[in-house]
């Protein structure tokens, strides 16, 4: 599905050597030739060519030298967007970009929206849904941790785990599409209804599973949350300090001086790790700092690591924790831990590495809420089906549960996505020139 007109973005970021500039469309090749000595049209694909950008000089009312450049050429349906391409690399000059960028427009292109170029990419087939938003979450890759994701993302790993499921629920339509087509043939059973319920929970514990690795997807691609609870004065301020190494919270030995939650990050081995330090707990006639407290056990409820500080002579506080939940408890002020002096904190280090989540690089993480929301919704009209399956209901009410989690899980790649709204929603925050 081709794009009826021509869009031009800068692809880099303001303030560089370097510029690129990125056209695409079916005048692409004809936009640049204008403006430059290249003729992209009968040159060979894939090619890179040395030129000048010229424009014309009203004073002088000659074509004037704007800028050397290289002019890359992509001839479709070999380029990124599967349109006929041309990337124009020139001088970082905010003058220069612009005025290329007029240019084009002036000779029949224009503007990109954010996202677009990307967005052309699916709809012309080059990529999935699913991996066109994997182009996002790489641009914003921040650590090794989700670089890696992005990059499974992008190569297809949820495209193919999705095929996977797909293929399995084609086949238990057809098994169940066959019953009905038979059904007066009392004496032909192309399915056992036991088979078909055993692949049915088969498929489901897949789905259930996918939508389960969102939880560590999530954290990681923002940061796994580690609150720090404790006692007032038993050292939560230092220890933030000194994980993150800068006097991000204050430290005093007046009682109740945190009152609300302060947060920073850091990258261990790759992971991002946001650190909440919290109001000390315990018992005070203190309405403000009670509302703190309050706060701190909010965000040791939300977090995914919780690190309990104490020091000799002081009990524990008593903190909720749920079974998903990494607890690691420290004494802080004693010969193996003093967090103002910096002793202990390679082990205590370790110890969050050792409690994030773990994924290998062909782990399939969900880390997009979409994703995760269609996930949840195919495994409700999955579990329909299994529940008609146990209740011996017609094949007929079946089938419709069936297509629509096959509808569903084909939401995630762009299979039933057609409209240019929700399109327009999931490419709105892209790049411009992506």
């Amino acid at each position: 599905m081709m794009q009826g007109d021509t869009i031009c973005a800068l692809a880099t970021a303001t303030g560089g050597a370097l510029g690129i500039i990125r056209i695409s469309g079916p005048n692409a090749f004809d936009a640049v030739s204008s403006i430059c000595s290249v003729h992209c049209s009968v040159v060979a694909a894939n090619t890179i060519h040395y030129t000048h950008i010229v424009e014309f000089d009203a004073v002088s009312q000659h074509q004037e030298a704007l800028d050397e450049v290289l002019v890359s050429v992509f001839r479709a349906p070999h380029s990124y967007t599967g349109e006929d391409s041309v990337e124009i690399s020139c001088h970082g000059s905010q003058y220069i970009m612009n005025k290329v960028l007029e240019l084009l427009v002036d000779n029949g292109c224009r503007m990109a929206n954010p996202g677009e170029f990307t967005q052309r990419a699916y709809l012309n087939g080059k990529m999935d849904l699913s991996q066109a938003e994997a182009v996002a979450d790489l641009i914003a890759s921040t650590n090794k941790a989700t670089h890696r994701l992005a990059m499974s993302q992008l190569r297809g790993g949820i495209s193919t785990e999705l095929s996977r499921l797909r293929e399995q629920l084609l086949k238990l339509t057809s098994l169940l599409e066959l019953e009905l087509d038979f059904s007066d043939h009392e004496d032909l059973e192309f399915a056992d209804r036991s088979e078909l319920l055993a692949l049915a929970q088969k498929i489901d514990n897949h789905i259930v599973h996918l939508a389960q690795t969102f939880h560590a997807g999530n954290a990681l691609k923002n940061g796994i949350p580690v609150a720090i609870v404790g006692a007032p004065n038993v050292g939560k301020s230092t220890l933030l300090n000194a994980l993150v190494g800068e006097e991000r919270a204050i430290v005093s030995d007046i009682q109740g001086t945190t009152r609300d939650a302060i947060e920073d990050t850091i990258q261990l081995d790759g992971i991002t790790f946001r650190f909440i330090d919290t109001a000390g707990i315990r018992h005070t006639d203190d309405q403000i700092e009670n509302l703190g407290i309050e706060r701190s056990i909010a965000a040791a409820q939300r977090a995914q690591i919780i690190l309990i500080i104490t020091e000799p002579g002081v009990p524990y506080p008593d903190i909720p924790v749920r079974d998903d939940q990494t607890v690691i408890r420290i004494e802080n002020k004693t010969d193996a831990f003093q967090a103002k002096f910096g002793v202990g904190l390679d082990e205590l280090r370790q110890q969050l590495i050792d409690a994030a989540p773990k994924t290998a690089d062909n782990d399939v993480i969900i880390t997009n809420a979409r994703h995760y929301a269609a996930l949840i919704r195919a495994n409700d009209h999955l579990q329909r089906v299994i529940d008609g399956l146990q209740k011996q209901l017609s094949g007929d009410l079946l089938a419709e549960d069936l297509r629509l989690t096959l509808d569903t899980l084909a939401e995630i790649t762009g299979g039933q996505i057609t409209t240019n709204e929700v399109l327009g929603n999931i490419f709105k925050n892209f790049c411009v020139g992506k």
